[in-house]
């Protein structure tokens, strides 16, 4: 239905009309047109303002081209209660919550010769004994770390060098077993290799992946004297994803730690910062 120039919907059901009008009046409200199995959207703040002279239908002419985005139903009704449970959360607030999910940001450290992506809302943290070392700022268990042998003590020319990817795996857990060795009475490890793995990747460098699960057990009252006092509790459950690869004579190793429960739930997005990782020949 029109009016002049302008253009009118007409609500099919009192119920619509009640919704737009809630819509409407907050922030974060978006116009529907239909309710359908789909709705379009276009966002009810303007993209510029509308300038002295210009028309309503010069705005309308102009909004009309802007790109419609077509959202399933589930998520535009979802869309409508999140304004409402949100409406009291600043805009600043929610513009750092998308930050944390925004995606990857690359780190290259062209004087040692490698190359990763991290996760874009992880902070660097110094002295922390790694080359680089970042971590969630959130799941404090939860990091990455590069480490490289000594340009003056080490002449690696493959990462061959370590033998198949099972020995280079046993190697990798051995390690992470003596940097946890811990003086606490009653403190037991529980490790196992869950896969190890060679590929080529797109540099035309071969690397090795190994990933290591580390369950840590203590005992709530190491001092008692009667067994029965003694009540052994798991203290972590992580995964551990190494990536080897050797470049300037020196092996390069990309650590990642996670507790297993956050991996269940950030696979992909780890696996890419572990497929991410380059050696770099270093510039004379």
């Amino acid at each position: 239905m029109y009016h002049g120039q302008k253009k009118h919907y007409m609500l099919q059901h009192p119920m619509q009309r009640r919704v737009l009008q809630r819509v409407a009046s907050n922030p974060l409200a978006c116009s529907c047109q239909d309710f359908s199995s789909k709705m379009v959207f276009r966002p009810r703040t303007p993209i510029t303002e509308q300038l002295s002279g210009e028309s309503n239908k010069d705005c309308a002419d102009f909004s009309s081209k802007t790109e419609d985005f077509a959202v399933p139903r589930r998520n535009a009704m979802a869309l409508i209660l999140s304004s409402y449970i949100f409406s009291g959360v600043s805009f600043q607030s929610v513009a750092f919550a998308q930050q944390s999910v925004i995606g990857l940001r690359e780190y290259i450290d062209s004087f040692d010769g490698y190359s990763f992506k991290y996760p874009s809302n992880w902070i660097q943290v110094r002295g922390a004994g790694a080359d680089i070392f970042f971590r969630d700022p959130y799941v404090l268990d939860e990091n990455i770390s590069v480490e490289f042998s000594s340009p003056s003590s080490s002449n690696y020319k493959s990462v061959e060098d370590l033998g198949p990817p099972q020995e280079a795996g046993k190697k990798v857990l051995k390690q992470y077993l003596t940097e946890f060795m811990s003086t606490r009475l009653g403190v037991r490890r529980e490790s196992k290799i869950l896969s190890t793995s060679s590929r080529i990747a797109d540099d035309g460098k071969l690397y090795y992946q190994v990933e290591v699960n580390i369950k840590s057990y203590a005992n709530n009252n190491e001092l008692a004297v009667m067994p029965k006092d003694r009540l052994v509790r798991m203290e972590w459950d992580r995964r551990y994803l190494s990536v080897l690869g050797v470049e300037n004579n020196q092996l390069y190793e990309l650590r990642l730690q996670t507790p297993e429960n956050v991996f269940v739930e950030e696979e992909s997005d780890l696996r890419r910062v572990m497929e991410s990782f380059r050696v770099n020949k270093i510039a004379a």
